[in-house]
């Protein structure tokens, strides 16, 4: 009998996977399922975008395989993204790498600097690839409180009371997700700070930063920062682009080749033709970004209502693209609450819960859902 490797016993089927595979089995019943649950963006990418990947599929040498590190005129491309939107510099040629997906970049970066027994600090709640990747790679999870007392931001005084002597590696993400918390200028050099004291690597994931965020912001565009740290970002969600799995890390010369050692090892380039129409989205205009946001905000207020027929509070001032909201009094628990929902409405509505334990009492609607189907939501209560 073949066995499979220990590795697996520290993770399980990632949840969406298992609870998306049982809406379908509902959906297959001929049940109205009206799913609220994932972050998938169901809008198109441009048209420029959309043009830039069909042409780039003939020109010459287009189905070769492609730079470990990308066209030279992607990471141009990004550096050029980074200096207009964030207002941060970097060596287009050293500083940055494109990923196929910021997912892939998690495991990346982690394999690429934690040895087994190292610990790792992972925000609860928090996305849950963070705790997996650091099981597989045989690190060990050490999670930190955030809680809406503090607005979903990390008590570092608290923090420095622990023993940091293991810690090799901290994960945040602001925007925040899942609950849209954003971090200020002030905040993200209190996080560098830390990690310099303490000698941590610190990666923020930043795929939300333009959605309904009118400043959109980078940990790099603090001072010293590249020092100690690695931002992940990602098309997926800001340009409609989920499916074309492309994403980047930037950060230091250092930093950037060690990821560069295991991805090099692990693929064989992005397609030709994915970074064409990704050059074309990261040149979108303003008109873009005011396009997308006009129908998120949309969805959001309609999202809002049908969280007041729940009784759920939530904050109005919370960006990214889902809505976090508190279970209304009297409701037993999160996975409880979204099942009874799901099973008499109808509604599938994603349970806090899978984020961690400070994310029970909470539940999370996604804004990747037409405003019908949420008034038809709305009208089921």
């Amino acid at each position: 009998m073949i066995t499979t490797a220990n590795r697996l016993n520290t993770v399980e089927e990632y949840y969406f996977s298992k609870k998306l595979r049982e809406v379908r089995g509902l959906m297959a019943e001929g049940r109205p399922i009206i799913n609220m649950g994932i972050g998938s963006p169901d809008l198109d990418p441009s048209k420029e975008v959309l043009d830039a990947i069909k042409n780039a599929v003939s020109h010459k040498g287009a189905h070769q395989y492609q730079s470990y590190q990308g066209l030279p005129e992607f990471r141009e491309a990004i550096a050029d993204f980074y200096k207009k939107n964030y207002q941060v510099v970097c060596n287009p040629s050293s500083e940055i790498l494109p990923l196929m997906g910021s997912k892939e970049g998690i495991m990346h970066i982690s394999l690429a600097f934690l040895n087994p027994g190292d610990e790792v600090l992972i925000p609860n709640p928090g996305y849950p690839t963070y705790t997996s990747v650091t099981n597989l790679v045989g690190a060990v999870p050490k999670y930190y409180d955030l809680v809406a007392k503090n607005n979903w931001f990390p008590d570092l005084a608290e923090l420095e009371k622990q023993d940091l002597s293991k810690t090799k590696i901290m994960w945040v993400s602001y925007p925040h997700m899942p609950t849209g918390a954003n971090a200020s200028t002030k905040q993200f050099e209190a996080l560098v700070a830390f990690a310099k004291k303490n000698g941590i690597l610190l990666v923020n994931d930043n795929p939300y930063s333009f959605v309904l965020n009118a400043n959109p912001s980078s940990i790099l565009s603090v001072e010293g920062a590249k020092d100690v740290a690695l931002e992940l970002n990602s098309l997926s969600k800001t340009f409609n682009m989920a499916g074309w799995r492309v994403g980047m890390v930037l950060g230091s010369e250092d930093h950037i080749n060690a990821v560069l050692k295991v991805k090099s090892n692990m693929d064989s380039g992005m397609f030709y033709g994915i970074q064409k129409g990704a050059i074309a989205a990261l040149k979108s205009g303003q008109d873009w970004f005011d396009s997308f946001n006009e129908v998120y905000e949309k969805r959001q207020k309609l999202m809002f209502l049908l969280a007041d027929k729940l009784g759920c509070d939530y904050d109005k001032n919370a960006v990214g693209m889902f809505v976090w909201a508190k279970l209304p009094n009297g409701a037993k628990s999160s996975e409880a609450f979204i099942d009874e929902i799901l099973y008499e409405k109808n509604i599938f509505i994603t349970p806090g819960t899978i984020f961690g334990s400070n994310g029970e009492g909470y539940i999370r609607f996604s804004l990747c859902i037409t405003e019908d189907k949420i008034k038809e939501a709305i009208s089921r209560f």
